[in-house]
């Protein structure tokens, strides 16, 4: 059985935390901040780009409500599981209406509130102060796109094989491609729903077993040689198999000639930092 590298790959989250502070006005309106926010996005903010209006999320009005008790950006976002590719907080303090929320995001913030990456938003108001929360959510693949996710990182696996690779120090001959196979595929997945299950990142299963036995329970069959890539945190095909073979040890699993067959399968896990879990079984009969 070959040496079975881990890998971690976390997402990265670009923050960017605005403070301003605003005159105070005898009367206090209550402003609809999602209201002067979008007539700040797609008319006062002058630019040629479309923009969508933004919505509100339950889970980013409760980052709000955390950032007014005094919580980090970061740790109210990962307390609501809302793992996030970019992401904004803005504190507006002093006597707040909709005409003043409108006119300090034109004459200063227009950049920040007009990014089409943001769509999401959510604010909490206390007295005369307002906490908002921007954020672009990380684009998850859903389970039902399972096959369509392992075919993508198929395609990029098997590319690299015929054109041969060097993995780190050692140089791999161009090798034939690898087939799917939906008893690796099972074993895959049931690892990667064991790892996001219990929020662990290793080979050894919760249960103790090893990645050939989850091949002999998934019904593979007499194998020659197995091996197992894990990955932690990527999000997307491409970025999971870019990692890998970035990675002289998850590379090599790749490049090995001897592989015929590999099942990929993924999981997800929003209470944990990774989010998403994948496992990758190569396998030779």
């Amino acid at each position: 059985m070959r040496s079975l590298p881990l890998l971690r790959s976390l997402p990265p989250i670009c923050s960017l935390v605005l403070l301003m502070g605003l005159s105070a006005v005898p009367q206090v309106a209550r402003a609809d901040v999602l209201d002067a926010m979008n007539w700040a996005r797609l008319r006062g903010c002058h630019s040629g780009a479309t923009r969508a209006r933004l919505r509100i999320d339950p889970r980013l009005q409760n980052a709000a409500r955390r950032l007014a008790a005094g919580s980090g950006l970061h740790q109210a976002l990962a307390a609501q599981g809302y793992l996030a590719s970019q992401s904004a907080a803005l504190h507006l303090s002093g006597a707040v209406n909709d005409a003043q929320i409108a006119r300090a995001f034109t004459t200063d913030y227009c950049p920040t509130l007009t990014d089409p990456a943001f769509r999401e938003v959510g604010a909490e108001r206390r007295g005369r102060d307002v906490w908002i929360v921007m954020a672009a959510p990380v684009p998850m693949p859903a389970a039902a796109d399972a096959a369509s996710v392992s075919r993508s990182i198929l395609e990029r696996v098997n590319a690299a094989r015929a054109a041969g690779r060097r993995c780190g120090a050692r140089y791999y001959a161009p090798a034939a491609p690898l087939e799917l196979n939906a008893k690796l595929a099972a074993a895959a997945l049931a690892h990667s729903r064991d790892m996001a299950r219990h929020g662990e990142f290793d080979h050894r299963g919760h249960d103790g077993s090893t990645p050939a036995l989850r091949v002999r329970r998934a019904g593979f069959g007499a194998f020659r040689v197995v091996g197992e890539n894990i990955a932690a945190g990527a999000m997307t095909p491409k970025q999971v198999a870019d990692g890998w073979l970035a990675s002289p040890a998850h590379c090599e699993n790749i490049m090995d000639a001897r592989f015929t067959e590999v099942g990929m399968g993924y999981a997800a896990n929003l209470d944990t930092a990774a989010g998403l879990y994948w496992t990758q079984d190569f396998a030779a009969r």
